[in-house]
């Protein structure tokens, strides 16, 4: 666990902030599970890369939820352009984690709404909307699966291991991802991609996997999951010394991270 940063003069505590993600993380979710016949799907980064109207519906909410309670704080949120604030306080939304899940009925996809203050991600949640759960934590303060502290697996053997990842919808990393799956798999127990980066974080907090590593995500898929692992007592990084986010990033507890990020790194090139 890291340590809580004094507040900034006029900054809520973590837990206030947690507060007020989780309240409009919920209220996302109920939009969501008002699922239209008509998704009015569109492309973004690619023709495989789906945003749907309910992609932007949930978001509506959060940032509606964020202009009543915190109108001056910035934001940075998946579908729409970045607000700068001037508190000190910085979301970090992802209103529907999984939409290509969501887009076939798979109920496996998640809220992410994640509160910054100066550089350091003090309070995150996930909330998994099909199983009503929420992910959460505070910087210094745990984490929790509701109202149940969760931890890291103690596995440190990488053959061992189940290990879960993700591909990204550009073309050119996804073969380079697809290429290094066949080499990763037969030195771990087994691999799992189940759609939803931010859920597959919560999985590792949560003991349901003992690591995950992906490329390609941006700081609203990584930044409450990357938290809530930190919390349960996990390591969550980039490849090399680098920042998690758009090269391969790897969570896992402090011991299989550095004996997975040798496999890893001895298999992909960023």
């Amino acid at each position: 666990m890291g340590v809580t940063p004094s507040p900034a003069v006029g900054v809520p505590e973590p837990s206030e902030l947690l507060s007020l993600a989780t309240d409009l993380a919920q209220a996302a979710a109920e939009v969501l599970r008002d699922r239209p016949g008509d998704l009015e799907v569109q492309s973004k980064s690619s023709p495989t890369d789906a945003v749907t109207v309910m992609d932007r519906r949930a978001e509506r909410v959060i940032l509606d939820g964020l202009a009543a309670s915190r109108p001056d704080d910035a934001v940075v949120s998946e579908e729409s352009a970045a607000r700068a604030g001037s508190t000190g306080v910085q979301w970090l939304i992802d209103p529907l984690d999984g939409t290509v899940n969501y887009l076939y009925g798979i109920p496996h996809y998640s809220v992410s709404i994640a509160a910054q203050v100066g550089d350091a991600v003090v309070a995150g949640v996930v909330y998994d909307v099909e199983r009503a759960v929420a992910y959460t934590a505070t910087l210094g303060g745990g984490a929790f699966r509701d109202d149940d502290p969760i931890q890291c697996t103690d596995q440190t053997d990488p053959a061992l291991s189940l290990v879960g990842t993700g591909f990204n919808y550009e073309v050119a990393t996804r073969t380079v991802q697809a290429k290094a799956v066949s080499r990763v798999l037969p030195q771990v127990r087994d691999i799992r991609r189940a759609g939803s980066a931010a859920l597959d974080l919560c999985a590792v907090a949560d003991g349901q996997l003992d690591a995950f590593y992906e490329a390609g995500m941006y700081p609203w898929d990584w930044s409450a999951g990357a938290l809530i692992v930190r919390e349960a007592g996990g390591r969550v990084a980039g490849l090399g010394g680098r920042p998690p986010g758009r090269w391969t990033t790897l969570a896992a507890n402090p011991i299989l991270f550095d004996r997975l990020h040798a496999v890893l790194a001895d298999v992909l090139t960023d």
